[in-house]
């Protein structure tokens, strides 16, 4: 994996949070009898829509987190909240723009250790419910694939008259390889971070108009 490959010009549209469009288009596959190219695939674009992503870190996380002076804040428009008892922190993302599978949040969210002030950023994430991963943009614009959805455990769709919700519910989260539980643990001054453990439960809404 190349940690260093950069997002392309769509981060515009999702920080921005404007109305352009993306257009990304796929090989139309060639027939295999004839040797004949086939029909154009249909472009997909990126749209704009609502809703929001929340997770929930699991049992024993954050107050592993806080042992560590690790500290998870929102970035706005994000936000992050956590019980009386600090047991756990939720995040809420908005939803912004889809494109297929890939949902683009607004905001982020922030790891930060307290005690030497090292950071680090998951801006803009992308929850792509198809390769089953969020990416985000950390320090310096560079994109990186940290977490992995292991596991969804429901989809439904609610039409109206002219829009479609789509809810993915149970989604379970966790960091996405050794490699990026090195990164996180590196850059924190931790040993917390581990690919082998749940760490959020999550929900995601997203709304588009039909």
């Amino acid at each position: 994996m190349n940690l260093r490959r950069r997002r392309p010009a769509i981060w515009a549209l999702v920080i921005a949070a404007t109305t352009a469009t993306l257009v990304t288009t796929t090989s139309a596959p060639g027939a295999a009898t004839t040797g004949q190219a086939g029909p154009a695939s249909a472009p997909r674009t990126t749209t704009t829509a609502n809703g929001s992503f929340v997770f929930r870190t699991a049992n024993g996380i954050l107050p592993t987190w806080e042992s560590a002076d690790v500290h998870i804040t929102g970035v706005s428009p994000g936000s992050v909240i956590s019980n009386f008892t600090n047991t756990f922190a939720e995040v809420t993302l908005p939803i912004v723009a889809v494109n297929g599978s890939a949902n683009f949040a607004g905001g982020g969210f922030r790891f930060t250790n307290v005690d030497t002030g090292d950071f680090v950023n998951c801006a803009t994430p992308v929850i792509d419910t198809k390769a089953k991963v969020v990416d985000c943009v950390t320090q310096g614009g560079i994109n990186r694939r940290i977490f992995v959805i292991k596991s969804i455990a429901t989809k439904s769709n609610i039409y109206g008259a002219y829009t479609r919700t789509t809810i993915y519910r149970g989604m379970t989260l966790r960091v996405a390889n050794t490699l990026m539980a090195d990164f996180l643990n590196d850059a924190l001054d931790v040993n917390i971070f581990s690919p082998y453990v749940t760490f959020a439960t999550g929900e995601l809404t997203v709304n588009t108009k039909r």
